[in-house]
């Protein structure tokens, strides 16, 4: 039998960066709480830590997402609103922080999100990046019932999809943080 696109890992891999003006430490204070993650994420609407102390390494966030129909419209991917957690994995005040998608019975998963920050003149370089080794539950019941083709289509589709939720959470970050 041969190999699956879904098989490939890393299976994505992506990054974006922006400049904000602002410290790094000032950056992390409102990346790594991530209960306020509905002011700049195109999905996730808030949630709260359910376990460990918040924003430490080995805590775990419950996120509340919402996701319209309309993204990759064609593909049986769950709507609405939905619920995540999420174990932090790297906490460096000012330099990283960075969570695991867990699975629905707890597990570790290889889906990482983070922010960098690395300072430049007049604030810091903001990067938010995104990296699934192995295909997730999620993913792999998403695309259970699809062809190759449409395999390949559909991860075609959701890294356009990863690449603009980037690009739009950093536009977001850097003017909630450049209001304040």
């Amino acid at each position: 039998m041969s190999e699956s696109i879904i098989d490939t890992s890393p299976l994505f891999e992506l990054r974006a960066d922006i400049h904000v003006s602002a410290t790094p430490m000032d950056v992390y204070n409102v990346v790594s709480d991530l209960g306020r993650s509905g002011e700049w994420s195109p999905e996730c609407r808030g949630g709260e830590w359910v376990s460990g102390e918040p924003r430490t390494v080995g805590a775990v966030f419950r996120g509340e997402n919402l996701r319209s129909e309309d993204v990759v419209a064609w593909a049986p991917l769950v709507r609405g609103t939905w619920y995540t957690e999420a174990k932090v994995v790297a906490a460096e005040p000012g330099r990283t922080f960075r969570w695991m998608m867990l699975t629905h019975a707890g597990e570790d998963q290889e889906s990482i999100w983070g922010f960098d920050m690395e300072p430049a003149a007049g604030g810091c370089v903001l990067t938010h990046h995104f990296r699934m080794g192995k295909a997730t539950a999620g993913i792999h019941k998403i695309v259970e019932n699809l062809d190759e083709t449409e395999r390949k289509k559909f991860v075609q589709e959701w890294t356009e999809k990863l690449e603009k939720d980037l690009d739009e959470t950093l536009k977001r970050i850097k003017g909630v943080i450049e209001k304040q």
